[in-house]
């Protein structure tokens, strides 16, 4: 190999390591998930006296659809409020607030749009009117809708995997609507929302007496505990 490819996979490697560690750790546990999961699924095929599911068969179940969409649309909805959330809200001491007097959407100067735009700025910070407006809330508009994809997704397949273990005991199904209202949805639903809150509480919380030396989510170690939104490098 060239000393110029080298070095140039080895600083695509360098620049998007957090991109990438995360995205293999996501599918390492994605796959050791679907392997578990349809483990535990044979199990109970097997307790109800049923012949066992084939691993392509259960990747394509409502089963292994309806687990993995639950969490993830608890994981959008915890982005999603706290992008919005943290445009108002503030925690003193905390990193991951914003400074005490910066509430609310800040000046055009603070946020380097309209006529206050750099030479760098992307495109859309400077051009003005609906498209600017999107732009600058682009970010949340993304994260809700992400949010709301996977809870739909969470609810037709919900259903699907509801009305399955029903048929397997002879009772009827029941329509996706009349499961929007079922105990098992919001069951679902809401035990991943609890610990969403809970952690992205704590964070903000222990994050003003606590540090992480060198990373982005601590204040700098010497920082005193009421420094508001100061990040560490």
């Amino acid at each position: 190999m060239r000393p110029g490819r080298e070095k140039g996979a080895r600083g695509f490697l360098h620049d998007n390591s957090l991109t990438l560690a995360f995205g293999a750790g996501f599918l390492l546990t994605l796959a050791g998930q679907a392997v578990a999961g349809h483990a535990d699924f044979n199990n109970h095929l097997a307790a109800e006296d049923l012949a066992p599911m084939s691993f392509g068969g259960y990747l394509l179940s409502s089963d292994f659809a309806v687990d993995v969409m639950e969490n993830w649309q608890s994981e959008y909805l915890q982005f999603f409020l706290y992008i919005f959330g943290t445009v108002w809200l503030l925690q003193r001491g905390s990193p991951e607030s914003k400074e005490l007097h910066k509430a609310g959407t800040e000046s055009d100067e603070d946020q380097r749009t309209g006529a206050h735009a750099q030479h760098d700025s992307p495109h859309l910070a400077s051009v003005g009117g609906a498209r600017q407006a999107w732009y600058s809330r682009s970010l949340g508009i993304l994260m809700c809708a992400l949010f709301l994809l996977s809870w739909l997704a969470q609810s037709v397949a919900g259903t699907a995997a509801y009305n399955e273990d029903h048929l397997r005991e002879l009772q009827a199904p029941i329509g996706w609507f009349e499961y929007l209202g079922a105990a098992d949805f919001w069951s679902r639903t809401l035990q991943n929302w609890q610990s969403e809150l809970l952690a992205v509480g704590s964070m903000a919380v222990f994050s003003v007496y606590l540090r992480q030396r060198g990373s982005p989510e601590s204040k700098p170690v010497g920082s005193p505990h009421g420094a508001t939104g100061v990040e560490g490098g």
